[in-house]
């Protein structure tokens, strides 16, 4: 029995080990990632190039956490986040993934926008050399792009010469002319917007709203993503999945990272 549980431990420890080599995978994104055992760091593991972190502003300070009841003062946006992407991009020559696409930190703000918004612009502005840049001459792509949501201040993000962070979009903002640069991500929710949970076909004029938003989407530069998916691993999580693969959805949303890991390196092939 001793033996056994031994053998056991090790096969445990080998389905669970980091991996340090994980393939980049482009349309991975970790919602709520700081939930996970090691925020971020899971989510890097096993590929993932988006993750979301909720934050609050605590006293002068960016504490990472899904409720307030859950603040903790350690639990800082820069030691989560921000300290590990830098010591990455410094390890990796100036990516994230050595020789990878840009990453996404969609940072979601649960606080008042604008005083949320200035402290975190303020400590972006320390890392700004790994950071894409919006400013009066365009984007200048770093090895993490910023995308702020939640409490969103738009128009005090407008206003401003130089930025480190764009701004997450809704529906409602498909049909507007505010550039890529300001808005370049449409999220929404996906029960907001479809009645089809995985089960059956999917009906063929929700497919077909589904590659609009896309289309509309892609047409000005800006990604898609939904959030609220079904999640739960089953039949049903995967067929969702596939539509939204095939419609060239650019962000799957999941709390699964080994199961979203796992259909989209099947499905990239």
């Amino acid at each position: 029995m001793v033996a056994m549980a031994w053998v056991l431990g090790l096969l445990w420890a080998a389905q669970t080990a980091p991996q340090t080599d994980a393939t980049p995978l482009r349309r991975a994104h970790a919602h709520n990632d700081y939930r996970h055992d090691r925020p971020l760091l899971d989510a890097l593991d096993q590929g993932f190039t988006s993750v979301e972190a909720d934050v609050f502003l605590v006293e002068g300070t960016l504490c990472v956490a899904h409720e307030a009841k859950e603040i903790r003062r350690d639990r800082t946006l820069q030691a989560l986040y921000l300290e590990p992407l830098r010591q990455r991009v410094a390890r990796n020559q100036g990516r994230v993934y050595r020789g990878g696409p840009r990453v996404i930190l969609l940072i979601d703000l649960k606080t008042a926008a604008e005083p949320t918004y200035r402290k975190l612009h303020e400590i972006l502005t320390e890392y700004r050399e790994m950071l894409t840049v919006f400013g009066p001459d365009g984007r200048k792509e770093g090895a993490v792009c910023v995308v702020v949501s939640g409490n969103r201040p738009l128009e005090l993000m407008r206003s401003q010469a130089v930025r480190y962070a764009g701004c997450d979009g809704r529906l409602t903002d498909l049909d507007t002319e505010l550039p890529a640069d300001i808005i370049p991500m449409i999220s929404d929710q996906w029960g907001g917007c479809f009645s089809w949970k995985g089960e059956g076909p999917m009906p063929a004029e929700e497919r077909a709203k589904l590659q609009e938003i896309v289309r509309k989407s892609h047409a000005k530069g800006r990604l898609v993503r939904f959030w609220a998916t079904p999640d739960m691993r089953s039949p049903a999580r995967d067929a969702v999945w596939a539509e939204l693969f095939a419609a060239g959805v650019d962000l799957i949303n999941t709390d699964d990272l080994e199961g979203l890991r796992r259909f989209l390196l099947e499905h990239e092939r």
